[in-house]
Parts: structure tokens; C-alpha cells; sequence
């Protein structure tokens, strides 16, 4: 093996990042490439972002200390390097993997990671915190931000630069600039810095970039003089009332991202200045791989894939709803005019990039920027057309307040299209859509629908669009297996749909979760059980005719209600309010969901069955519900399921450890 295959071996912290020279730094970073590129083609996970600061995690660790320095990354997609030098290369290979190393900065990993990150924006802003409680305490750690240019655009991020004037010390703001987000990058913030960046040549940006580092002080020069001389180097890459000037932050770049030794050099000399200063960075999505830096959208966040030579071949991960939306939605927009699509920089992720193949003229991307994304919608709908809004389950959160008051307050027919909601494998905790149903459903006008499978995503989408009202429809990062028979019902607002009759007991399935509900059945059907089945459809109005249909006086059946959803708030919540309201038993009825904990990344599948809302645990609780003894389990990988459940507190109709609980059961309070 030769001496660069080994360097990495030898980098246990960034103390010994140190102790090499810069050219070993550059041999460094081929083996770093490989090793990602090599790991994300196994586990998949984010790949060509992180290819791209190579180099500048390089130099970050190499002139900062952040044993005692704080570096804050922002989205922290990007954060496989940084992983890579800060202790955790011996378990790289466990990447995305369950009980392996998280995708995103974790501080349950390390010290290195201040905080869990996967939202974009919000780097600025918590570095902005540590350097303000750093002022107030009298320490001197220094403060890094590193935040791309897409991020860059989202509100958080301004609001962020407008508040550094409360700083009076050290804090870098790194611009990572690579002109993309998972797309290119969007809007007139975007364009603006494609004029600062010195792109007539990579050559002409390293000529500059060079300039720079001469112009650097010698060693022992004061702050003052330093800042002075770096502003100097840099007169004639400066544009006439740079933007970030007029915030009060002294704005040096863009330099060559990928220069080691100037970076290293650049570093050296921002480390110490007394106040805040953003340092422009140029950098290439993908680079040192073919296929990621020419298509840096399909290996922004990607599956497992085949390298071969320098090509690579992504893995089909069959149909899933992400592709049955965009079929659905270029269906209807093909029949309406007025129909208009919106994404948050998330064309590829929602499917709306195969729609603006066919229609470019009516998908519309706002970039980072989800609150933008509803109010721009109800602008739409405003002017009489029919907006569709689709998005991650996980970030409409953070258009919340647009929703309530640009949206449901004006009752306007807006639809929302949460894709991954639910349990999102292995991004993890940071990207669960857990809680979208308990936000929204407390907001007057909104309907929400959640379709099992293909056939129904189709009919849900053609209720919602005819709607006049908004209306949320949710499903899942999972496959859009086709689960019932054809020709499908159409949706009827606040009506359930009956898959399998069944007189032992009855689940309520809200969304995909119908899929499990009907292989619990048919495990149970073996062991002459006879289960109902329906796909709720509504969480909000719901059927209450079917609730007072199974909840009668002359019916002994016991209910389930099942749910890819956080317990609280959820759907079965809203069944148990409902059922309340109406004076039924509610002694009967149980609800399974997620339990009140972060689930870890894992696959999604195996989250499931730790959620305790899988078929097996499904069969399981109607069996516990029924006092049948349970089957021996063909499965051999549910046995510690099975072990789960059977310890003492884990029956349905009570709340589990939520640290240890495989199912989250809830029944409602008894009469005393």
C-alpha cells in the first residue's frame, strides 16, 4: 500500500492534521475523496457537496483548533470530511447505517459537533449565539460559520448578518459558494453573486486569490493593520456598494476553494480579527468525480450506485411517491391551466423536476426559503389560479406562521404536498415529518388527506385541487406500492375507505401505514382472525359515521388506529377527541404511532418496526387486544421485537419507556 493510501490511518483528531506538510495536506484530500466517494456509493447519503470542501474542511481544522473553537456547519450535509478528521474515520464505513455514524453533525457523536443540524439557514445564527455568550463571558474561542450560497438566501441567514453588529470580537462567516443548492441555485441574491465571484477563468480566480495571500501581514502584525492590508489585496475584486459592506461586515473573496496553501495562509491571517468578516469561497460541487461534478444534482443526496471507472451508475430504488406525485400532478396540470407548482430548492426531491421538463413555465423554485414558498402561493391562489406547494414534511415547520396567516386565515385553495413525511430512513432524526399533522390540524379551514398507495395519491390529488379549501396531502420516502383494488373510490371529504371486512376487530390506517395494517391482516387471517381494514383517508374532518359504526354499543370489536405520525396531535389523537365528542367508549380504541423520542437513522423499514407500527407489531397488538397468544414469528428479524414487546410495560393501552419502547400504544383514560 503506498505512503498517500495510508495517510488518512494516521489522522486520529486534527492534532495530527497538523503535524503534515501541505503537499501531504493534497494527497490527503485524493484519499478523503475516494474514501466518500466509496462509502456513498455502499450506504448512499450526500455526496457531491461534500466532495466539494475537501479542501476548505482542510484548512478550517488545520489553522482552527475547534477542540476549544466552535465551527458551525450549516444544513451539515457537508459534514463527511469534518466526520472524517475529528475521530470518527474508523467507523466511517457505517455511515447512514443503524447504530453507524449520523449523515449530519451530531453531538451525541462528538464534541466537535455543537449542534444537530439539517435545516438550512441556521448556521449564522447559532454561531452568532456562541459568539455572543463567548462576549458575555469574557472567552476567547473563535467563532466559525461556514454557509453555502443557498442557504445564504434563506431569512434566518439575514437576519443573522443584520444582528452580528451586536459583536464586538472575533467571528468568520465562511460563504461557501458553489452556485448550487440541490439545484442551481435561485433568484437575484444568486446572480448577485455570480458577479462578485471572479469567474472569467479559474486561473484568473487563482491569480487573485494569490494576491491576497501576499498581501497578507507578516507574522506578529496587529489586527488593525492585518484587516487593512487584506482590504487593500482585495480593492479590485470588490463591487461598488457590496452588500455585505452595507451590513456593517467587512467582505474579503471570492477566493479559490480549492488552494490549500492559500486557504491555509487566508485563514491564518481572519483567525484573529477582533470583529466579524465574511470570506467568500469558491468551490465545485462534486469535484475529483465525473459523474457528480456533471450532474451535481442526481449525487446531491443519493442512493447506492455503481462505480464504474469514471462513470457511475445510480441503483433503481423502484416507484415511489415521489415519482406517482409527479405523474399525478403533470395529469392534472395537463388538464389545468391554472394549476402553478412551487418548490423551496427542492426540484429533484419533490419530483417537481420532471414536472418543469413538461411544463417550465408554471414550476416555480423560490430557493431556501419555505415561508416565501406558502406566501407566494397564496399570492397565486389570490389571483385565481390553483397553487400546489410541495415541499419536505420536515421543512414546511418552518412556514408555519405563513399557513396559519397567509393561508388558512384567508381560506384559500392552496394544496401542500408533503413528501417524506413520516419516519425518512436514513437522514434521520433531523428529517422525520413527525409533526405535521398535529401543527396543522389546528388550523380552521385546512383538510388533510393522507392516500395510501398510487391509485389514491391520484384521486387525493384531483379532491384537493377541485377543493375549495386548503387541503395537505402527506406521504411517505417509500415505495407507492399499488394495495388496493381497482377502480379506486374517489375521495369524498371526511370519508374512510374499506379495504378488507373483518368482525374481530378493526383498523383505522391513516396513509401508507395501510399497507402494514393489510399484511397484519393477512398474518392474522392465518390464524382464523378476521381483521377489518380501512384506509382513513382524513384526518381532518374525519369519519364519523365509521366511528360510530365501530364504536357501537352492540359491537365488541376493538379499534386500532395506526399512524406514520407522532402520537400527540396526531390522527389518532384527533379519533380519540372525536370519539370524546361524539359520547362513544373509547375503551375499546388504541392508537399505535411514534414514540416520544428521535428515532435514529436506519432504514426505513427497520424505523418502522422500531416505532412498533410494522405488520408483525401491528399483528401483535391485535393479538394482545384479542388475549390470543402469540404466533411463532417466520421473521428472524423482529425476534428482539417480539422480546420488546413482551417485556413488562410494553401491551397496548399503555405509553412505553420512551428511551426503550419499541410500540407506541395509547388507550384512552378508563372510567374509575
Amino acid at each position: 500500500m503506498s505512503a498517500q493510501a495510508t495517510l488518512l490511518s494516521t489522522i486520529h483528531g486534527p492534532a495530527d492534521l497538523r503535524l503534515l506538510s501541505v503537499e501531504q495536506l493534497a494527497q490527503l484530500a485524493e484519499e478523503i475523496r475516494q474514501l466518500i466517494k466509496t462509502t456513498v456509493s455502499r450506504n448512499g447519503g450526500h455526496l457531491a457537496s461534500n466532495l466539494g470542501v475537501v479542501e476548505l474542511t482542510l484548512a478550517l481544522h488545520y489553522v482552527f483548533d475547534f477542540a476549544r473553537d466552535r465551527l458551525c456547519w450549516d444544513v451539515g450535509h457537508q459534514c463527511y470530511v469534518h466526520k472524517l478528521l475529528t475521530g470518527r474515520a474508523d467507523r466511517f464505513a457505517t455511515l447512514r447505517q443503524e447504530g453507524g455514524l449520523s449523515g449530519f453533525p451530531s453531538p451525541a457523536e462528538s464534541p466537535y459537533d455543537p449542534f444537530f443540524v439539517g435545516h438550512a439557514g441556521t448556521a449564522i445564527a447559532t454561531a452568532l449565539g456562541l459568539a455572543l455568550g463567548g462576549q458575555i463571558r469574557g472567552a476567547d474561542e473563535r467563532i466559525v460559520a461556514v454557509v453555502g450560497d443557498a442557504s445564504l438566501v434563506n431569512g434566518l441567514s439575514f437576519e443573522g448578518l443584520n444582528n452580528t453588529s451586536l459583536l464586538h470580537r472575533q467571528f468568520l462567516i465562511i460563504l461557501n459558494d458553489n452556485n448550487m443548492a440541490i439545484d442551481a441555485t435561485q433568484g437575484a441574491f444568486a446572480n448577485y453573486l455570480t458577479h462578485l465571484r471572479l469567474s472569467r477563468s479559474y486561473e484568473d480566480l487563482r491569480r487573485r486569490t494569490k494576491l491576497l495571500v501576499r498581501r497578507l501581514p507578516y507574522v506578529g502584525a496587529g489586527i488593525e493593520q492585518t484587516l487593512g492590508r487584506l482590504k487593500e489585496g482585495l480593492k479590485t475584486t470588490l463591487l461598488h456598494r457590496q452588500i455585505f459592506e452595507q451590513l456593517g461586515i467587512p467582505y474579503f473573496g471570492p477566493v479559490d476553494g480549492h488552494d490549500l496553501g492559500a486557504l491555509i495562509e487566508l485563514l491564518k491571517g481572519f483567525k484573529d480579527i477582533d470583529h466579524p468578516v465574511l470570506l467568500h469561497v469558491h468551490t465545485e460541487k462534486g469535484r475529483g468525480f465525473a459523474p457528480a461534478q456533471q450532474d451535481p444534482c442526481a449525487f446531491h443526496s443519493t442512493q447506492p450506485f455503481k462505480v464504474e471507472g469514471e462513470t457511475a451508475r445510480l441503483t433503481a430504488g423502484g416507484d415511489s411517491f415521489t415519482d406517482a406525485f409527479a405523474r399525478a400532478l403533470a395529469a392534472q396540470m395537463h388538464a389545468d391551466p391554472r394549476i402553478v407548482a412551487l418548490t423551496a430548492a427542492m426540484p429533484d426531491g419533490t419530483g417537481l423536476a420532471q414536472v418543469r421538463q413538461r411544463f417550465p413555465g408554471r414550476v416555480i423554485d423560490v430557493g431556501i426559503c419555505e415561508s416565501a414558498a406558502v406566501a407566494v402561493a397564496a399570492g397565486l391562489a389570490r389571483q385565481g389560479l390553483r397553487p400546489v406547494v410541495a415541499i419536505y414534511a420536515t421543512f414546511l415547520q418552518r412556514g408555519f406562521d405563513q399557513v396559519f396567516q397567509e393561508v388558512s386565515l384567508q381560506n384559500l385553495p392552496v394544496v401542500f404536498c408533503l413528501d417524506r413525511a413520516g419516519l425518512v430512513g436514513g437522514d434521520g432524526a433531523v428529517h422525520h415529518g413527525f409533526c405535521d399533522v398535529a401543527l396543522l390540524r389546528v388550523l380552521p379551514h385546512l383538510v388533510l388527506l393522507a392516500p395510501m398507495d398510487e391509485p389514491e395519491l391520484h384521486e387525493a390529488l384531483r379532491f384537493a385541487l377541485a377543493c375549495d379549501r386548503p387541503c395537505v396531502l402527506r406521504y411517505p420516502r417509500d415505495r407507492a406500492e399499488r394495495l388496493g383494488a381497482e377502480p379506486v373510490e374517489p375521495f369524498r371529504l371526511g370519508q374512510a375507505r374499506c379495504l378488507r371486512p373483518g368482525a374481530d376487530a378493526a383498523i383505522l390506517a391513516y396513509g401508507s401505514t395501510a399497507g402494514d395494517a393489510l399484511a397484519a391482516a393477512r398474518q392474522l387471517a392465518g390464524e382464523r382472525l378476521e381483521v377489518a381494514v380501512y384506509s382513513a383517508r382524513f384526518a381532518k374532518p374525519l369519519d364519523r359515521d365509521l366511528l360510530a359504526a365501530l364504536l357501537a354499543e352492540d359491537s365488541p370489536r376493538p379499534v386500532l388506529t395506526v399512524e406514520d405520525h407522532a402520537l400527540a396531535g396526531g390522527f389518532g389523537s384527533a379519533v380519540l377527541e372525536a370519539v370524546h365528542q361524539m359520547g362513544l367508549d373509547a375503551r375499546r380504541l388504541h392508537c399505535l404511532g411514534l414514540p416520544d423520542r428521535f428515532l435514529p437513522h436506519a432504514t426505513r423499514r427497520r424505523q418502522l418496526a422500531d416505532a412498533g407500527i410494522d405488520g408483525p407489531a401491528i399483528a401483535a397488538a391485535v393479538r394482545e387486544l384479542l388475549h390470543r397468544p402469540p404466533m411463532a414469528r417466520e421473521d428472524s428479524t423482529h425476534e428482539q421485537d417480539q422480546q420488546n414487546q413482551d417485556r413488562p410495560g410494553g401491551k397496548p393501552g399503555q405509553t412505553p419507556d420512551a428511551s426503550t419502547g419499541r410500540r407506541a400504544a395509547h388507550l384512552a383514560p378508563q372510567p374509575s
